[in-house]
């Protein structure tokens, strides 16, 4: 029996060192496994479908954009694109519910129109444009234009002001929302000639046309959804708010030339959720930058008349937050900013 201890001893040691050897292991795995879950995860992104929502009804030119964009990135991501259209509150409806409401895993996107950066001026809100989105990158932005119906008599952006001058209040337009930029540049405008304009806000583009096409509205400030009718003679096209005259419509003035002194392209782009994985970010990233790139996507940005404006997700960020805190001063100057 005594010959049998040695071996007993060393039996035991062993089992202890292996016991001691597998607690470490598996503590070891325990404290990896959060990271490790988290790269398989990202890995493995997308295994479904994606939403991209559109904060504007179908129809309009934003939509009309992404949906080509969307089904582009679609081949390059793997998975379809899913373009849901969430209008509201001047385009802040649908981001803002997606950043209070969706998982950061990727699977649930948004447009980010320039609005974001106002609305908060203006009004409280529940969310920050700055800290409760996860930034993709930058897109493209707008060409915007005024226009009236072809039988309307105001021939020219100047007789539309000189009308407002001799009625103060009398004279209307419609835009996208209160605090969108077809609404704020207006706003200005009105504010650099010294009138006073009756504003009516809608939900989108495609609302706003059939309310001008249907004489509810004398005029309309928006993105270039007008195109089709001012092609088919149906509206005509007073004033357009870039640096230049479009070429599309090279006859058409800019404000700038009018002397009004207003220039506005609202550039927009894609966000998330904050607390995006920077590895799925990246794959979305990619996908629509390949798509933005595509001869498709550039024609429909000719077809719009908008340019490209790529930017990275850090700069698209660093864009937002320049542009938030200077817009301040604008709500401010138009007497827009929140009581």
């Amino acid at each position: 029996m005594k010959a049998d201890t040695p071996l007993k001893a060393q039996a035991g040691h062993l089992s202890r060192r292996a016991l001691v050897l597998a607690t470490a292991a598996a503590a070891g795995v325990a404290g990896l496994a959060p990271l490790s879950l988290a790269h398989a995860q990202a890995s493995a992104f997308p295994s479904r479908p994606v939403t991209l929502i559109v904060p504007w009804p179908a129809g309009g030119s934003t939509d009309r954009h992404l949906r080509v964009l969307a089904e582009l990135a679609s081949t390059h991501l793997g998975q379809n694109i899913v373009v849901e259209n969430r209008p509201g509150a001047g385009g802040t409806l649908g981001p803002s519910t997606m950043a209070a409401s969706a998982a950061p895993d990727g699977y649930t996107i948004s447009q980010f129109p320039l609005g974001m950066l106002r609305m908060p001026h203006m009004q409280r809100t529940t969310w920050d444009p700055l800290n409760d989105f996860t930034f993709i990158m930058g897109v493209s932005g707008y060409t915007f234009g005024f226009t009236v119906r072809a039988d309307s008599p105001f021939k020219t952006f100047n007789d539309y002001i000189e009308a407002a001058r001799k009625n103060p209040g009398g004279i209307n337009y419609g835009s996208t929302g209160t605090g969108s930029s077809p609404h704020l540049l207006l706003e200005e405008i009105a504010g650099n000639a010294k009138v006073q304009l009756n504003h009516i806000p809608f939900r989108g583009n495609a609302d706003l046309q059939a309310a001008l096409m249907g004489g509810h509205v004398m005029a309309q400030s928006d993105a270039t959804g007008w195109d089709k009718f001012v092609d088919s003679g149906d509206m005509r096209l007073l004033v357009t708010f870039g640096e230049e005259r479009t070429k599309r419509w090279p006859n058409v003035p800019t404000a700038k030339e009018l002397g009004y002194n207003v220039v506005s392209s609202s550039p927009y782009g894609l966000v998330g959720p904050k607390g995006m994985d920077p590895a799925v970010v990246a794959k979305l990233h990619d996908a629509f930058k390949k798509a933005m790139d595509d001869p498709k996507h550039l024609a429909v940005l000719d077809q719009l008349n908008q340019g490209m404006w790529y930017r990275n997700g850090a700069d698209y960020k660093a864009w937002a937050a320049e542009t938030f805190a200077k817009d301040k001063a604008l709500i401010a100057r138009l007497g827009l900013s929140a009581k």
